[in-house]
């Protein structure tokens, strides 16, 4: 090697020395550098780069998670249903995250082609597939159960639940949830609604208690679809059984021959003059049970009746009724309505009603009005 004298008479250092021993480390930090570049992407691509995909080549897959399920066990799942390639990569990702624990429960519906990230954000934001179950107002507790039976989403068995229990309305559960969760969801908003609106009653209402004014506004949810005429209807009972007038309703005698169940027919005179506890043709009260499930405005306007002192009611024609504070003004509007009958009979088959040697009046609501007779003592509609 041969080296050189500075002017100071010192040896300089062999030129390209250091160099020579540098280059071996800088391949060595290029290489390093270059696998770490490398291992970046792929670990870039494997979070954010699309996913596997799915099974028969899907575009969506659903898959459920119960309330409880470990961030384990939603990996396992989501890897075994094709959803990722990894599982343990979701989990250290999660928790990279600060989510593993807070990853929502519910029914997924995962795109084919979604990243392991966007598997991720949709199960932190809980966008799960939303489903629901529509109670209509008038429907008794029997129907409602069939209703939830044939919700194949819902799992396990019911009973039957007391009539107008259940408060109608529209309910969201989750894929995999009992229906027992659901009907119980159901009779907790019943019993909230009936206490508010029993709080807010207008005074001197003919009720000793809240369970009575639940049997009426089941009555006045049967006997009208029409939103506008429910505290009118509500009106004409709560006055008839401040006065000891008999209530009338037909569909209170639907009840007590099919339990709420269509007849499919009119109402016949045997069966209006046959006695049930909720036969309110028979009885000078109100019936032992509420006759369907009322729904929140039905129970307001039975709390809350129209100031009036009509007594009675008929139907005008339109899908409403017409109301009369006196017998006289109730036989004008029978008669208005029977030109209306005979109107209409002259283009359809009259209906055969054993009940026909009276006048008719159809007074069950609920889009379904029956034939009924209209008693001349008043005790009618």
């Amino acid at each position: 090697m041969i080296r050189w004298l500075r002017r100071d008479g010192k040896a300089a250092p062999a030129k390209g020395g250091t160099g020579a021993l540098l280059a071996p480390v800088a391949g060595l930090v290029a290489g390093i550098v270059l696998l770490i570049m490398a291992g970046g992407m792929f670990f870039y691509a494997q979070l954010y780069g699309p996913g596997p995909k799915l099974a028969d080549n899907a575009a969506v897959k659903e898959v459920t998670f119960q309330r409880g399920t470990s961030v384990t066990a939603m990996s396992e799942a989501l890897e075994k249903q094709g959803v990722i390639r990894s599982a343990n990569l979701f989990r250290i990702v999660a928790k990279m995250r600060g989510h593993a624990n807070r990853l929502r429960a519910g029914t997924y519906a995962f795109p084919a082609g979604d990243s392991l990230v966007d598997v991720l954000v949709r199960m932190e934001t809980g966008k799960v597939v939303r489903n629901f179950v529509t109670i209509p107002e008038g429907k008794t507790s029997a129907q409602v159960v069939r209703l939830l039976m044939a919700q194949e989403h819902l799992t396990g068995e019911i009973e039957t639940p007391p009539e107008g229990a259940i408060l109608p309305e529209t309910y969201e559960f989750q894929r995999g949830e009992t229906r027992e969760a659901v009907l119980d969801r159901m009779l907790d908003a019943g019993r909230k609604t009936l206490d508010d609106l029993w709080a807010k009653r207008a005074p001197d209402l003919p009720f000793k208690n809240k369970e009575e004014a639940l049997i009426m506004a089941s009555i006045v949810e049967r006997e009208t679809g029409l939103a506008a005429e429910r505290p009118r209807v509500a009106a004409v009972f709560v006055n008839r059984l401040k006065q000891g007038v008999r209530l009338g309703s037909d569909p209170t005698v639907i009840y007590g021959v099919s339990r709420g169940e269509p007849l499919g027919r009119g109402l016949t005179r045997t069966e209006l003059d046959t006695w049930s506890p909720w036969n309110t043709y028979q009885i000078d009260k109100l019936p032992v049970t509420p006759i369907a499930n009322p729904g929140r405005a039905a129970i307001a306007a039975t709390l809350n009746p129209a100031k009036t002192t009509d007594l009675y009611f008929v139907a005008d024609g339109t899908g409403g009724h017409v109301f009369a504070a006196t017998y006289e003004e109730h036989l004008a509007n029978v008669a208005k309505w029977r030109q209306i009958e005979s109107e209409v009979s002259r283009y359809s088959t009259p209906a055969v009603d054993s009940a026909s040697a009276v006048a008719s009046s159809p007074t069950s609501g609920d889009g379904a009005k029956t034939q009924a007779a209209i008693r001349l003592q008043g005790k009618s509609h």
